[in-house]
């Protein structure tokens, strides 16, 4: 082995332990939420997923047009969900919109145990076992959430786990912004 084949690993253990500091700075971070999203303005991707509490039904995109919701990604195995979980039912109780949570990759047992535990906010969960619709609205981890207008336009992203400062600052603006323009609300 020559001396200069020698530093390779090391090399490659270098750049490793890079991206997965990146990954940890990119999580602590509190501007990962100014992350762009090609959808915002464009309409919400078309999906037909099953429901959780009823797997036998499935709801598609199309059926949730008509008034706004916010879409939350989450699953049973994210820590970051179950920070984020007393906020988002703090925001659901307002029934200012309909909060609708997306299960992303979870057990369909881990994922009903979560909601018993921790309560349900959501007016409606689907589920995307695999992951395939997940990619479509460009999900590439929990939690993410998406503001969607009456007409199935998405108007805001964020990444992260929400805050009462990010539905402060940054939901409710958007969502009176909505509301001034004459969209239909409806729960």
């Amino acid at each position: 082995m020559s001396p200069r084949s020698r530093w390779i690993p090391l090399a490659v253990f270098a750049a490793l332990a890079a991206l997965l500091a990146a990954g940890v700075w990119l999580s602590r971070n509190p501007n990962r939420a100014a992350l762009p999203s090609p959808l915002i303005g464009k309409p919400a991707p078309a999906f037909s997923l099953p429901v959780l509490h009823e797997p036998g039904r499935l709801v598609s995109s199309d059926e949730l047009r008509g008034a706004p919701y916010l879409l939350n990604v989450w699953g049973s195995w994210c820590p970051a969900c179950r920070d984020e979980h007393p906020v988002l039912t703090r925001f659901a109780e307002t029934k200012r919109l309909r909060v609708i949570g997306y299960n992303w990759k979870d057990e369909h047992a881990d994922a009903l145990r979560w909601l018993e535990r921790f309560g349900n906010p959501y007016w409606l969960v689907l589920v995307d076992h695999d992951g395939q619709a997940a990619i479509d609205w460009g999900i590439y981890g929990a939690p993410e959430t998406f503001l969607v207008d009456a007409a199935g336009i998405v108007r805001w992203k964020y990444v992260g786990p929400l805050t009462d400062d990010v539905i402060r600052d940054e939901l409710l603006p958007k969502l009176e912004e909505l509301e001034r323009g004459g969209g239909e609300r409806k729960l």
